[in-house]
């Protein structure tokens, strides 16, 4: 694992001998730094690594726009102590974002994000020098130059994603160009994505289909993680956000330019169809498939409960040499498991130093999820909605879910596997922490005890989960906290086969609408949690059963699919913008548990922590204030 990936060192390279530009990338003059850069092929490939460097701060949840602000999790702005952790995502939920100090501004690389400008710059260099190097075979530089366009194309998506039309930086300018040639406009939505997808065409033949030296090797673009990229991207330009939105159909740029599509194109949706299903059968063709687990000789017997528990869960913590799902994970590891994971142990509680536990999901995320019945807990006509947050105690029918004997809420039973393998709460099952036997009377299964004097209670201001609900989905099964935190490492995954399905479902919905491959590709992935299709869900069990007989429904469907499927994966807050959704989903208060109190009944009612500041403005970024004044060339976003 040696170059696994060197990506870790390189990053410091970066601040040696490349410097920040933003978007006004000069070629440097430094040539003689270049010419050591690109003297042999090592050298070549240490900046080749370089390249990919925004990629390891992609790891760094706390900075992905997608995961802090699409309301899955909630952090506390009223910590004692915080460790330093980055909040400046999760309190733009809290209003905080202005044009004169964006949050997560990944375009100047401030307030608690870093720029995409450089690392296209980078990716400039890497392409106008890969050359030089007289050793450098010819087929690994047709691979790196490749893999540079790819990675130049996904910093592009990125910021397309963030700021909606942006400038085109297809090659770095020289040190002497002229003011005018520096002060480069913005580039319109269909312009834009062209290019990403131009790049992505180009990369994808001299791309390898598959890793196949894992050790030295993993981590590095491959043509399958390039097709399914292009599936997003496409996706994305075919959404409501960017495809006929008529909130911006007036956005010009200051020689009266559209930057955004004023009509409609439907034709985007057969494009993104298209480029998913290609991305699905190259996956395919490479042995990628849905994952389930296989018990090593450490977990004793499984039901079939925990079995398509840990089936959900292992999905994204499962070593990603050993995960048949994934596409492309993030590197290095996660390294958050500690806030996701609650006190289980006594030795935990006293030790409650080594584990914050502060990542805290809000009610609304816990009723996003199915019933047993796979379908909206609001839509189940056998499951009782409005007494769901009355007491219950838990049952020998749900032990491996619920601790037998323990009072928590109605809502908490009958729902479906993803819920429990997603989420820890007040009297649910944690499998593993070191007890991976479910029939061990001596070493029972673990329970997660969050009210009164339990070991997750709150016992201080500083490692406060908020809500009384932790995403159990971002914790293996395989770590352990005790004395100390021992974690099982993982790779969070960027793309998943599943997230591929529902995309390529999604688009083929709305070109036919409700068809048998629609449902087809659902399913696969509502099986694997244990459900019967939509079709017989519905049917048999929802207040609406029609619903998926038309497009309008289907697409509800999938979407609320898409959300439970990727739920803390970094994946919603993306779908829920280009969607044009996110607005409706901050229009309630954000709230969680009582957890203070001691006793059930006063526990489980509802407290709301925040009232969400989410308006039209806010699905794109503003470009910070001070960028239009050095650049008179851009404008603003729309609203801000």
């Amino acid at each position: 694992m040696k170059k696994y990936f060197k990506y870790s060192c390189i990053v410091l390279m970066l601040c040696s001998f490349v410097s920040c530009k933003k978007y006004l990338d000069v070629t440097p003059d430094d040539i003689g730094t270049l010419d050591y850069a690109f003297r042999n092929r090592n050298e070549a490939e240490n900046y080749l690594y370089s390249c990919y460097a925004y990629l390891q701060r992609m790891n760094d949840m706390a900075s992905n726009p997608s995961f802090t602000t699409s309301s899955e999790l909630i952090y506390s702005n009223t910590l004692d102590n915080f460790q330093g952790f980055n909040r400046t995502g999760f309190n733009l939920l809290r209003g905080t974002q202005t044009a004169a100090k964006p949050g997560l501004n990944t375009w100047d690389g401030e307030e608690g994000s870093y720029s995409l400008w450089r690392s296209i710059r980078i990716c400039n260099i890497m392409l106008e020098n890969i050359d030089k190097p007289i050793d450098l075979g010819a087929t690994e530089k047709k691979r790196w130059t490749a893999e540079t366009k790819f990675l130049k194309a996904y910093y592009h998506y990125v910021l397309f994603k963030m700021y909606g039309p942006i400038p085109l930086i297809k090659t770095n300018l020289a040190i002497n160009s002229t003011t005018d040639e520096v002060r480069i406009k913005r580039a319109p939505v269909n312009e834009t994505v062209d290019y990403i997808i131009s790049l992505l065409d180009e990369a994808i033949p001299d791309l390898p289909a598959i890793i196949t030296s894992q050790a030295t090797e993993l981590g590095r673009v491959t043509s399958v993680i390039a097709l399914s990229v292009k599936a997003e991207v496409l996706t994305t330009a075919a959404s409501p956000l960017f495809n006929g939105n008529p909130d911006y159909v007036s956005f010009k740029d200051k020689d009266g330019v559209s930057l955004f599509p004023a009509a409609y194109d439907a034709q985007k949706w057969n494009k993104a169809a298209e480029a998913a299903k290609i991305a699905i059968t190259a996956a395919e063709a490479q042995g990628i498939k849905l994952y389930t687990f296989n018990s090593p000789s450490t977990v004793g017997k499984l039901s079939d409960s925990l079995k398509r528990e840990l089936d959900v869960q292992n999905a994204v913590t499962e070593r990603w040499e050993l995960n048949s799902e994934i596409i492309w994970a993030s590197n290095p590891e996660f390294n958050y498991q500690g806030f996701a994971t609650p006190r289980l142990t006594a030795k935990s509680a006293v030790n409650n130093f080594s584990n914050p536990s502060t990542f805290s999901a809000p009610i609304s995320t816990q009723e996003l999820f199915y019933t047993v019945n796979g379908v909206p807990i609001s839509e189940d006509k056998t499951w009782d909605y409005a007494g769901r947050n009355t007491i219950k105690v838990g049952d020998n029918a749900s032990r491996y879910y619920i601790q037998q004997g323990y009072e928590t809420i109605k809502g908490h039973f009958a729902r479906e596997t993803r819920f429990y393998a997603d989420i820890a709460f007040d009297g649910g099952i944690w499998f593993g922490n070191g007890r991976n036997n479910q029939d061990d009377p001596a070493n029972p299964l673990y329970y997660v005890s969050a009210r009164g004097s339990g070991f997750a209670a709150p016992s201080d201001n500083i490692r406060l989960n908020i809500t009384g609900y932790w995403p159990k989905k971002l914790v293996s099964y395989a770590s352990v906290y005790d004395d100390g935190f021992q974690p099982s490492a993982f790779r969070l995954p960027l793309i998943r086969l599943a997230g591929l399905y529902l995309l390529y479902a999604e688009a083929l919905n709305e070109v036919n609408g409700p068809t048998a491959e629609v449902f087809t590709y659902v399913d696969k992935v509502r099986q694997r949690a244990g459900l019967q299709g939509v079709q017989a869900s519905w049917t048999n069990f929802a207040k609406n059963p029609n619903k998926f007989n038309t497009k309008e429904g289907l697409r509800q469907i999938i979407h609320q699919e898409r959300r439970i499927e990727l739920c803390f994966e970094g994946q919603s807050g993306w779908d829920l913008r280009r969607w044009k959704e996110l607005q409706a989903v901050l229009n309630n208060p954000i709230q969680g548990w009582s957890i203070n109190n001691a006793e059930a009944v006063n526990y489980y009612r509802p407290t709301t922590q925040f009232i969400p500041v989410f308006g039209l403005k806010d699905y794109l970024w503003p470009i910070k204030s001070y960028d239009l004044v050095v650049n008179p060339n851009l404008v603003q976003n729309p609203y801000w």
